[in-house]
């Protein structure tokens, strides 16, 4: 049946006991179909190819009761324009039904990418940002149908809170979507994760100095031999069921080994928690780091840092030993509250361990390459950082400088030599 499908008709259909179609006069294709159960649905019928033997394809617009005939009419005419260039509107509508969703495809990214070819903590880091972060806000989402308005709008709210999470999450969704292209699951080069602006971060930089390293040292002693003494408030009513005698904090000789050992190596924490006596060469003075963050490593060990390792007894197969001696102690949290509080420390992280120990080498003038060697970075860029520690010839240059304007004010200009001012070299 053809007629020209206005509202007035369309409200004036009534179902028949088996489905039935009101095809368009203005439109080819253009159609209402009209259900037993009374349901009314616009559709366009067309081929997808060309010729007449191309398969003829149905595309459902939308019910009659959300959209007026001239409004779906337009929507036909944008499909048909689809269909002039090549495409196929209804194919294309089912593969974005059947597409994946972000929940399902970052079980994906987790197991096939992140656990296979990350750090076990990177991959824990990755699970949280997931399951606790993304999946909530966007799971059920079709990863296909992602914009970038979408990832900015997350990206706002989680930093609204945790700058420096919402740029991690940006980061992890990016590389989720280069994974799912690499997979077939999203089109080659499509990541609505690509390009957002992220919050300023300011990159925390604490070196302990001379006088901090005599607090820590004797906060450490006392810690490991008769212990830190407990701060109890009197006043507050509970403090009536603190015990009376021996109200003192120790940590063990691991805890404090390691704590040596970061200031001394200035390695990673899980590289030293992580670290086996196999992995110790005594001869040599060296650690043979099987794995770290930048992969297979050996440390060069100082006579303060081997030292610490001979007088430690050995508990099982870990140099820190744990309440599992088989197993690696899993972090230094509670000594390191104790000592740090103790030293007077606030805001010191264990990590500023392994600062303090580059920008040493750094104001020593050791040299940047050298500094970074020890530390193990595989880049030049990472031991950038420390570049403003590198004093030496700056103070050199500096004194230089100064002498030259000193000596104008008093009246006894010298300047640079002439080679200098011509050939801008010393």
């Amino acid at each position: 049946m053809r007629r020209r499908i206005t509202k007035k008709l369309v409200n004036a259909l009534r179902p028949k006991a088996r489905e039935y179609f009101i095809w368009d006069v203005d439109l080819t294709g253009f159609g209402l179909r009209v259900r037993s159960s009374g349901a009314k649905t616009y559709v366009l019928q067309y081929r997808a190819g060309a010729g007449r033997r191309a398969p003829c394809k149905r595309l459902t617009i939308g019910q009659s009761n959300k959209h007026a005939p001239d409004q779906a009419r337009i929507l036909a005419r944008q499909a048909l324009g689809a269909v002039a260039h090549g495409r196929d509107p209804a194919a294309e509508k089912a593969s974005d039904r059947s597409a994946p969703t972000i929940t399902a495809l970052s079980a994906r990214f987790l197991g096939e990418h992140i656990e296979a070819k990350r750090k076990p903590h990177t991959l824990a880091l990755n699970r949280w940002y997931f399951r606790s972060l993304i999946v909530p806000e966007i799971g059920s989402r079709k990863a296909n149908s992602l914009t970038r308005a979408d990832v900015a709008r997350l990206h706002r709210k989680i930093g609204a809170k945790m700058p420096p999470t919402a740029n991690r999450v940006v980061a992890a969704l990016s590389s989720f979507y280069s994974f799912c292209a690499k997979v077939g699951a999203v089109p080659d080069g499509f990541n609505p994760a690509r390009g957002i602006e992220k919050f300023p971060e300011t990159a925390r930089e604490r070196y302990l100095t001379i006088a901090e390293l005599q607090r820590l040292g004797a906060a450490l002693h006392e810690a490991e031999t008769v212990g830190v003494p407990w701060d109890v408030d009197e006043s507050n009513p509970r403090a009536k069921h603190v015990p009376k005698k021996n109200r003192r904090t120790m940590i063990g000789p691991y805890p404090a080994a390691a704590i040596r050992l970061l200031l001394f190596t200035g390695c990673r924490l899980r590289e030293i928690l992580h670290l086996k006596w196999e992995h110790v060469d005594f001869e040599r003075g060296l650690l043979f780091l099987p794995d770290s963050k930048t992969g297979k490593k050996t440390i060069v060990l100082n006579a303060p840092a081997l030292a610490v390792l001979r007088e430690l007894p050995r508990a099982g197969a870990y140099v820190i030993a744990g309440e599992d001696p088989e197993r690696p102690r899993a972090d230094l949290k509670r000594p390191w509250a104790v000592v740090s509080k103790r030293a007077g420390f606030r805001g010191v992280r264990l990590h500023d361990l392994r600062h303090s120990f580059a920008s040493i080498g750094a104001g020593g003038g050791l040299g940047l390459p050298i500094v970074g060697k020890l530390l193990g970075h595989a880049d030049a860029s990472t031991t950038a950082r420390y570049a403003h520690l590198d004093a030496d010839p700056l103070r050199r240059a500096s004194e230089r400088i100064g002498q030259v304007i000193a000596d104008a004010l008093d009246g006894k200009p010298k300047g640079f030599p002439a080679r200098v001012i011509e050939g801008g070299k010393s």
